[in-house]
């Protein structure tokens, strides 16, 4: 199964709600994209330290060892359409600018508490005052799940991955603290 075939999985079990989906389950790249959309080698740290905000490093690796900012790049460039990508930009500036302007320093700088305190915030001040769901953090949120669970570390350290299952067990019980079982 090729990395292609895993996200189409992914997308399928969550029931095709993930933004850009569309485009994983054609294998078509959208109509309308921004032309030349390119992130920086900063933008990709700073997407690596948004995504080590929601999955952390505990006792498997974080987001960013997955390199969850290099593909949080690659799936807003090839399946994302112009709306979309637009809207994950304008986050991104939205957020690396009202962090700095309530911490007094960057994202990248701050402490993890810090980091986390924020997003939640900013989701919840959101959601009530918008009475919905804040675009930027879901795209963040399904980007850095997906990447990262579909990646080598979060299927082989984060799951119980079985290379060559043996035979088919229906019924496989699980005790507290096992593992989930990788795709």
């Amino acid at each position: 199964m090729n990395r292609r075939e895993a996200l189409k999985s992914v997308v399928l079990m969550m029931g095709g709600t993930m933004v850009g989906a569309t485009a994983i389950l054609t294998g078509c790249s959208p109509e309308k994209q921004i032309e030349g959309l390119n992130f920086s080698p900063d933008d990709i740290t700073f997407l690596d330290e948004l995504g080590d905000t929601i999955i952390p490093e505990t006792d498997t690796p974080g987001a960013k060892a997955a390199g969850i900012g290099a593909f949080m790049v690659m799936m807003v460039k090839d399946t994302y359409d112009a709306e979309q990508q637009q809207t994950f930009v304008d986050g991104l500036n939205k957020i690396r600018s009202e962090f700095k302007a309530s911490k007094g320093v960057d994202f990248v700088e701050a402490s993890a508490e810090d980091r986390l305190a924020y997003l939640n915030g900013s989701y919840e001040e959101y959601k009530t005052s918008q009475n919905r769901e804040p675009q930027v953090i879901n795209m963040l949120r399904d980007l850095t799940v997906l990447g990262y669970f579909t990646s080598e570390i979060g299927a082989t350290q984060a799951l119980n991955y079985v290379e060559v299952p043996g035979r088919y067990d229906g019924c496989i019980d699980l005790k507290p603290g096992d593992r989930a079982y990788a795709i």
